[in-house]
């Protein structure tokens, strides 16, 4: 086509002006500020410009205002809406990490409100009027809930670990079970985070079999620390064998070599009347007799995303004077959240007030209650071609937590002849908010045990504008 044919076509996109005027773009304008919009349009008139140098045969559908208002709306709706926003997790994985693990508790929320929209006394001694250490403020608390000599706060179990290793085993061994030596999320391995901490591994025993000789025979005077790490997202079955805590605790005693415990799901409460046996407590390890613990803030403990580490003041104390604290510390925010969680669990209302603990202690009848409610008003409002049926499965907690536990629910399954699990839940996904579902056996799975039930109106509605319509 010629030059002068081509120039003809690009005379038919609308101005910067015009488009301003559309309706949709109006109120995008209104959201979001006049400035902004109009980047978005030159942007997107220099893009209609080369598609029609590139294809003059575009030129008739995409230079029409109302096509361009179109194209602008899903940009800036794709812009606008592609960070951290709200998501309903109907999966049943209670900590589910891809969404951020543990929801936070109304006392938590209501601590975050606060702290984040005031002054706070981060670092401010009240009483004297003087300067102070923000790692003071928790420090009562965490005494008082774990029953431990001092404790600090960083940024996360890894980051905890870490510090205890560059801290107290720089440049010397740490014994470690080698079928201990677990990797967690995001390909982090134990044995690459004690190489960069400086300290460095000493594996005894087998993948299977470690015993309490192993550890006696690996001292030697290089021998900084005992280590035990509680596999949390695997587990050993059959011919297998270990030595117990107590026994760690008194070689520990024995040989003046301290023990360190990486709990990792940091589980305060009792969870072996819910089916889950294998979760080590905090408070039963520190009163054993373990020298320092460390442990996730946002798994079982039901709080925000931190590190807590445990134990006595003499290895504590040297661990807050690491120059590498700085670069792990932790804000107001987090330390508001931490304290709001920490004082549910010595107010003893952690099973009512934390929800992962609600989700996990949520009886089976409970939940088939609000499953049959909840199908019910499916059945009544969705097209004929879509069933609804009840299904008995499992939650699970996941976070890198009790990796066999199954807890019984009651599953809602949705089924059509016209629309495909996977399409639902792509629908489902790209809502606002998303909702994120299982697939499985053909059937697109709710599980609402990981729903709270004031989002149960949202996620039918969700559900109703997904389903409603056919390919």
């Amino acid at each position: 086509m010629k030059t002068v044919e081509i120039k003809t076509l690009l005379r038919r996109i609308p101005k910067v002006d015009q488009i301003l005027l559309r309706p949709a773009v109006s109120e995008w304008v209104a959201r979001t500020g006049r400035d902004f919009v109009v980047t978005e349009i030159r942007k997107l008139l220099d893009e209609i410009r080369v598609a029609i140098q590139s294809d003059p045969s575009l030129a008739d559908e995409i230079t029409k205002p109302e096509r361009v208002e179109t194209i602008l709306s899903e940009k800036l709706e794709k812009r606008l809406f592609s960070g951290l926003r709200e998501v309903l997790n109907a999966t049943g994985v209670i900590l589910h990490t891809n969404l951020g693990r543990a929801p936070l508790s109304a006392p938590a929320r209501k601590s975050l409100d606060t702290v984040s929209v005031q002054y706070a006394n981060l670092e401010y001694d009240i009483a004297e009027g003087n300067r102070s250490h923000r790692d003071k403020l928790i420090q009562p608390l965490l005494r008082e809930t774990l029953g431990c000599e001092a404790a600090a706060v960083v940024n996360n179990n890894a980051a905890a670990v870490f510090l205890i290793l560059n801290t107290l085993a720089y440049g010397k061994e740490v014994i470690v079970s080698r079928g201990e030596l677990v990797e967690i999320g995001g390909s982090f391995r134990v044995s690459e985070i004690m190489s960069r901490s400086g300290a460095i591994l000493r594996e005894v025993g087998t993948t299977n079999k470690t015993r309490l000789s192993d550890y006696e025979n690996a001292i030697t005077s290089e021998t900084a620390l005992l280590m035990k790490v509680h596999p949390s997202n695997f587990t050993i079955r059959g011919f297998t064998e270990k030595p117990g805590l107590n026994e760690l605790v008194e070689l520990s005693r024995r040989s003046g070599i301290p023990l360190v415990e990486d709990i990792g799901s940091g589980c305060l409460v009792d969870l072996r009347p819910y089916g889950i046996p294998d979760e080590p407590k905090v408070q039963e390890s520190l009163e054993a007799g373990v020298d320092l613990v460390s442990f996730s803030g946002d798994k079982l403990l039901g709080g925000p995303q931190a590190g807590i580490i445990a134990g006595v003041e003499k290895l504590v104390a040297p661990i807050r004077k690491n120059p590498f604290m700085r670069t792990y510390r932790v804000d107001k925010l987090v330390y508001g959240a931490l304290q709001a969680t920490l004082d549910s669990y010595r107010f003893g209302r952690a099973e009512t007030e934390i929800p992962v603990l609600r989700m996990i202690t949520m009886p089976l009848e409970e939940i088939t209650r609000r499953a049959r409610n909840f199908a019910r008003r499916l059945r009544a409002a969705l097209p004929e071609n879509v069933r609804v049926r009840l299904l008995d499965g499992s939650s699970v907690v996941g976070g890198g937590a009790c990796p066999e536990c199954f807890i019984p629910t009651k599953l809602i399954a949705l089924e059509s002849d016209r629309v495909r699990p996977a399409v639902m839940e792509s629908r489902l996904r790209a809502g606002k908010p998303a909702v994120i579902i299982r697939v499985e056996a053909d059937c697109a799975l709710i599980d609402l045990r990981t729903i709270f039930p004031a989002q149960e109106s949202i996620l039918f509605e969700s559900l109703h504008k997904a389903l409603s319509h056919e390919d």
